[in-house]
């Protein structure tokens, strides 16, 4: 059974997931650490918890959600999976770090690829990948159905949807993405979203403005 820790960082609010089992074994999604500090506190819950974490994960590559993926690679070694179309906004992200006044070393390890209908495996438990681009432009989510929970990343938000103004998105897209990917899941499906508090599908099947 997948149990969820979740890490709000740096000064953009980023919503790190920590996903763990029974067994002790971590997956870490969307490091957004990026001071000090936050790192720390992300290093001692996994020390504190005793977890090994065995994959690295970005739902999109946004420069709030791969502040940490150096230092996570750095500190566990591991390597990091995004789905290939998201490749050219990991090595434009130090560009928007500068911009924001949010400089940062990036990621320059080895790049694994996930697609569609793959898998990432936690021991016995499987989370399928979706893509729903729009916010960016491949971005991917991951489902857990015997569990019924989404780590959506910045595709939806709590009665709210990713913006699409910036490179890469496209808001008919994005809505497209909502619409056919995520809305076709149980309405009793957890969403983690990549800022802010979770939610329901059916939650926001029913009350999300934006897609009245």
């Amino acid at each position: 059974m997948v149990k969820i820790k979740v890490f709000t960082f740096s000064p953009v609010q980023e919503n790190t997931y920590i996903l763990y089992n029974e067994h002790n074994k971590a997956i870490i999604i969307d490091p957004g650490c990026y001071f000090t500090a936050e790192q720390e506190t992300l290093k001692n819950f996994i020390t504190d918890t005793q977890l090994e974490p065995v994959r690295l994960l970005n739902t999109h590559c946004h420069l709030d959600h791969v502040f940490g993926n150096k230092w996570v690679h750095d500190t566990w070694g591991l390597e990091l999976y995004i789905h290939p179309g998201e490749e050219q906004m990991l090595k434009l992200a130090p560009l928007s770090g500068e911009k924001w006044g949010l400089p940062f070393i990036n990621y320059s390890g080895p790049l694994h690829f996930l697609n569609e209908g793959d898998t990432v495996l936690l021991d016995e438990d499987i989370l399928r990948v979706i893509l729903a681009p729009g916010h960016s432009p491949a971005s991917i989510c991951f489902y857990c159905e015997k569990q019924q929970l989404l780590i959506g990343g910045d595709v939806l938000f709590r009665e709210s949807i990713g913006r699409s103004d910036l490179p890469g998105g496209n808001p008919q897209t994005l809505l497209k993405s909502i619409r056919e990917q995520l809305f076709v899941l149980p309405d009793e499906v957890e969403v983690f979203p990549g800022h802010g508090s979770n939610t329901t599908i059916g939650h926001e099947k029913l009350h999300n403005p934006f897609l009245q």
